[in-house]
């Protein structure tokens, strides 16, 4: 069993590699194409660009590595039974379940795989291409209307809401176009703080050139005025770190899957939808499974007879499986968001669709065939 278990690994893992390579081949072309037709602008450069390219490589291979290894899977299993070899094997003993198991335990392997490029190369990979990108213009803007963020706090025994609008972040983590508002436990701003630089640190963000616009409190009854006060430094208490601002301010793929867990539970303290993140955070941990699941949907063309049609026929069905795999992931996601269902929910449909189909149509092949 080893030496059939050292045949097959050995061979699908070096289809699945081919196919991957393929793949991120003709990706990292059609990126760069893209890339290259904003050479000139904002001061881009074509090594830029590349560059750029380059850095969309591990997000490419995570979204491709399903695929690959459902095309790899069938190219290799299809080639063995055109060949007789697979069904020397099952005459050797490799039963229906052996088979499943073995390659079930390779699915593990590329599932593992999958999970470390999600978690450690695109992030890493992203938040550079972020800094590449903000390198020319040293500024990061997130948004036309900027990045919102909310917090509440403690202050005399009283509790402040908070939202804050950050308008751009620079290169080397300082924040800009500062917009503060605190409001009281009746809902009343108390207070608007503008700046026109922040420095993000632990407890305490320090301001420079504040402008405090402070309103009396409603107990006052209105005779007292707003006051206006002017400070080249402030220090200004939060509770927001840089974690949560990096989360609010970057793109959810530079995040790794804990920290997308940990910023949708602050903004679910914060009463601030978090559906997004949380659909995100259990698609990158159910994505990987689909591994295994297409390594299932792969064992039945070992089934198929030769006259069944040849290798590239069945590797045109694999390709077909892919895109309609990829095309029920998305939509699923997006009908999700719509209809407000169960995030883990969404994320887990696709892949037990696709996995029953597989298991369905094993075991009508291994009974009737």
């Amino acid at each position: 069993m080893r030496t059939v278990r050292r045949l097959l690994y050995r061979d699908i893992a070096g289809s699945v590699g081919f196919v991957a390579a393929a793949f991120l081949a003709l990706f990292f072309f059609i990126d760069l194409v893209d890339k290259l037709d904003g050479v000139g602008k904002r001061g881009r450069t074509t090594f830029g660009a590349v560059l750029e390219a380059l850095l969309e490589l591990p997000g490419r291979a995570y979204e491709l590595m399903p695929i690959a290894v459902l095309i790899g899977a069938i190219f290799s299993l299809a080639r063995l039974a055109q060949n007789s070899e697979f069904t020397i094997l099952r005459t050797g003993g490799l039963g229906p379940r052996r088979a499943l198991v073995l390659l079930a335990w390779l699915g593990v392997a590329f599932a593992l795989l999958t999970f470390a490029i999600g978690d450690a190369a695109v992030p890493a990979a992203e938040r550079y291409a972020v800094r590449v990108r903000a390198g020319a213009a040293g500024v990061l803007e997130p948004a036309r209307t900027g990045a919102w963020l909310r917090d509440r706090r403690v202050e005399d025994g009283r509790e402040i809401a908070v939202s804050v609008n950050v308008g751009a972040a620079e290169v080397d983590g300082s924040l800009r176009e500062l917009r503060i508002f605190e409001f009281d436990e009746t809902g009343h701003l108390r207070r608007r703080i503008a700046a026109a630089r922040a420095r993000v640190g632990d407890g305490v963000w320090q301001l420079e050139d504040a402008q405090t616009l402070h309103w009396p409190d409603a107990a006052d009854g209105g005779r007292a005025q707003a006051a206006l006060k002017r400070e080249a430094q402030l220090a200004w208490p939060t509770g927001l770190g840089a974690g949560v601002v990096a989360a609010a301010l970057l793109p959810d793929e530079t995040m790794t899957t804990l920290a997308l867990w940990r910023y949708a539970s602050h903004l679910e303290q914060q009463q601030q939808t978090a559906q997004r993140q949380q659909l995100m955070f259990w698609r990158r941990a159910f994505y990987p499974l689909s591994c295994i699941v297409m390594m299932a949907l792969a064992l039945p063309f070992a089934y198929l007879h030769a006259r069944a049609g040849g290798v590239s026929l069945k590797v045109f069905g694999g390709i077909m499986l892919g895109i309609g795999f990829v095309l029920l992931n998305n939509i699923s996601g997006h009908l999700g968001l719509l209809a407000e269902l169960e995030p883990w929910l969404v994320s887990a449909a696709p892949g037990l669709l696709f996995l029953l189909l597989s298991l369905g149509a094993y075991a009508w092949l291994v009974r009737y065939r």
